[in-house]
């Protein structure tokens, strides 16, 4: 029988025994006992190279730090084009408060629901831990054709996908590029949106606190990928906390600060504001109807407002003017979807996210992380942001961005892709593109000529607690992966 939890302190469990394939699990269930925040992918690196010098499979780096792989030909297959297999090694680490487990440290505590992985208070790094998971055990599996392989693992992925940004074109040679970074289970993308980062920073005035204090706090939401997600209109907790505050006439706030990531949809968020009964009844009756707003988004949103405690007491606060124009600012600033796709219906075309709000002294800084699949629109997002800020008096940068990846349906990797899944499971695959940024946009762009396609197994959730990866669609993914291989081989 298979145990339904598995935690790693050092110490494999059979949680996953049983499972297929085999080796993917293996693969996978190792990841999770290794740190691999962005920038901080080094350990994983290790692991990799340690498990192809085992197998006498040459490996390179660019001066980034993406790694690359090459697998010799099956016998047979040698004169066959290169393929390229791409996914990246970081993956969000969020956790619930109080959780004992956390992602930044190797502590991902495994729990089988039903047919479900996930993983106990954090997220389970399946994004893109099964990408690594596959490449490892396709590129051991004797059993599996294939023409040349060039197994490429970027790092940094999750902030900006500034490693693909940074790839060295020379590092990869193949001719038909196999993302395998998206989160449907049965479906090719064949497209995504570019984005763009931004930076608003706020400075004003601030003034001796002279008031009572209070801890004003939004939790519960249920928070999710801020491409992929966007579309489901879930609260974003940094402006669900600034609506509730706008209640609160003439509020001084001393600190605001909530999210974990540009391009997760924030779901905690809290200030400290000088506010009286009175303030805070009102702050109290705004919540009530921002939870009733959200909920069928997100049943568990949580409002709360209680006394702050002398070591959370700050000594001064921005002025009630300065206050205003923070709340101004986020209610301002473009959130949600923004505009839909005329070619694929249903997806979402362009939008944008306020991903972190955080106090520095007199400073408040914003990031919002902007998506759009049509590169001709995107500045108009950034203007509208740029413009949010200067109306508020605050310092606008745009940060790093990446290019959109326009559908080609004519794609020699998409046809192959599709036959052989008509072939392994009686149907044609759905064909889409993607609202969330793909490093095979950046990486096709270095490489022109280069043929991509992405697909994976089913995810849902990634980039929060509750991240679940679809235990048969893993398998489904593996199968589909290996065939896809034989056929551009021929």
């Amino acid at each position: 029988m298979i145990p339904t939890r598995g935690r790693h302190d050092g110490w494999v469990t059979d949680l996953l025994a049983g499972l297929e394939p085999a080796p993917f699990w293996r693969h996978f269930e190792a990841l999770t006992r290794i740190p691999r925040a962005s920038h901080e992918e080094e350990q994983a690196v290790a692991h990799v190279v340690a498990w192809a010098a085992e197998r006498g499979f040459a490996t390179a780096r660019d001066t980034t730090g993406n790694l690359v792989v090459r697998v010799p030909a099956s016998a047979g297959r040698e004169a066959a084009a290169g393929v390229i297999l791409q996914g990246h090694l970081d993956m969000v680490c969020e956790r619930d408060p109080g959780s004992p487990n956390d992602p930044r440290a190797g502590r991902i505590e495994l729990v089988c629901d039903g047919d479900w992985l996930r993983a106990e208070g954090t997220t389970l790094g399946a994004d893109d831990g099964v990408a690594i998971a596959a490449m490892m055990a396709v590129a051991e599996d004797a059993t599996v054709e294939h023409g040349p392989l060039e197994l490429l693992m970027t790092v940094a992925e999750e902030v900006g996908l500034a490693g693909a940004a940074a790839l060295d074109p020379e590092l990869i040679g193949g001719t038909a590029l196999l993302n395998l970074d998206t989160e449907e289970d049965g479906t090719f993308t064949v497209g995504c949106a570019g984005g763009a980062d931004t930076v608003v920073r706020l400075r004003g005035p601030r003034a001796p606190a002279g008031g009572p204090l209070a801890r004003v706090t939004v939790g519960g939401a249920l928070g999710g990928h801020s491409g992929g997600d966007i579309a489901l209109g879930r609260a974003n907790a940094i402006r669900v906390l600034a609506r509730a505050l706008r209640a609160a006439l003439g509020l001084r706030i001393a600190s605001l600060d909530g999210g974990a990531s540009r391009n997760a949809i924030p779901r905690d968020a809290e200030a400290l504001v000088v506010a009286d009964d009175e303030a805070r009844a009102a702050i109290a009756a705004a919540a009530a109807r921002i939870r009733a707003a959200h909920r069928r988004t997100d049943p568990g949103l949580r409002i709360a407002v209680e006394t702050a405690t002398a070591a959370q007491e700050p000594s001064d606060a921005w002025t009630a003017a300065a206050s205003a124009r923070i709340l101004d600012l986020i209610a301002t600033l473009p959130a949600g979807p923004l505009g839909m796709s005329a070619d694929f219906p249903g997806v979402v075309e362009t939008s944008s996210s306020l991903g972190v709000a955080a106090t520095d002294g007199d400073t408040l800084t914003l990031r919002s992380l902007s998506r759009s699949a049509d590169d001709d629109v995107l500045p108009d997002v950034l203007h509208a942001i740029e413009g949010a800020a200067r109306l508020a008096g605050a310092e606008y940068e745009q940060g790093p961005s990446y290019p959109g990846w326009r559908p080609d349906l004519t794609s020699p990797a998409l046809a192959a892709a599709s036959r052989v899944h008509e072939r392994l499971f009686g149907a044609p695959p759905h064909v889409t593109l993607t609202h969330g940024g793909l490093e095979a946009a950046i990486i096709a762009a270095k490489r022109p000529g280069l043929d991509p396609i992405s697909f994976g197994p089913e995810i849902q959730g990634p980039h929060a607690p509750g991240e679940r990866l679809h235990v048969a669609s893993a398998a489904r993914f593996m199968r589909l992966l290996g065939a896809l291989l034989d056929e551009l081989s021929r």
